[in-house]
């Protein structure tokens, strides 16, 4: 961090720099605490009796924040998770810790996005999973192209969710990303 600060053309040893290295560290520290976590474990802890409930669930808004493998820059946005349970469900705080374990990391947008459904989908078994990811990436819109008010959406579906238009359809009617949000 010294040397990044001297090739930016600051004093490292001035007064508000002395403790940047350290508080850079830190900051690491929390932003790729993803590499610490199993996501997975999160969901093996899970609820069978919903008195048959097997219609779908679905988690909508999940703000996160990542950072791009190629830049380091962040991409910041939110996820929305629709599952169709088989025999059991999870808790709904346990998706969006699964979000932050892979979200936590260097990341680019589509492997996120395959990560947090093939890992419900690994773990639960529901039927089906849906999950659709819109995020800004500041890569993009804070250097390079410079682009303000773009972001990307990503999306995977697996199960009934890939193999049925209703399903699908069902899923893209409650999460209504078409209408402009704040990210």
């Amino acid at each position: 961090m010294r040397t990044l600060l001297r090739w930016a053309g600051e004093d490292p040893r001035r007064e508000g720099l002395r403790a940047t290295p350290r508080r850079v560290v830190d900051a690491y520290r929390d932003w790729f605490s993803g590499y610490q976590i199993d996501p997975a474990a999160y969901l093996r802890r899970t609820f069978e009796e919903v008195g048959g409930y097997d219609e779908m669930i679905v988690l909508r808004d999940i703000s996160f924040e990542s950072h791009c493998e190629h830049h380091m820059a962040p991409i910041i946005g939110r996820v929305h998770i629709g599952y169709l349970p088989a025999n059991k469900v999870v808790g709904i705080s346990k998706l969006a810790r699964v979000v932050d374990g892979y979200a936590r990391r260097f990341q680019v947008q589509e492997k996120l996005t395959s990560q947090i459904a093939d890992c419900i989908t690994e773990v639960l078994r529901p039927r089906g999973v849906g999950v659709v990811v819109d995020a800004v990436h500041q890569c993009m819109t804070t250097r390079g192209v410079h682009k303000r008010n773009v972001s990307m959406v990503t999306s995977r579906m697996t199960g009934t969710f890939r193999s049925d238009a209703r399903t699908r359809a069902e899923f893209l009617r409650f999460i209504d990303i078409t209408g402009a949000r704040e990210l």
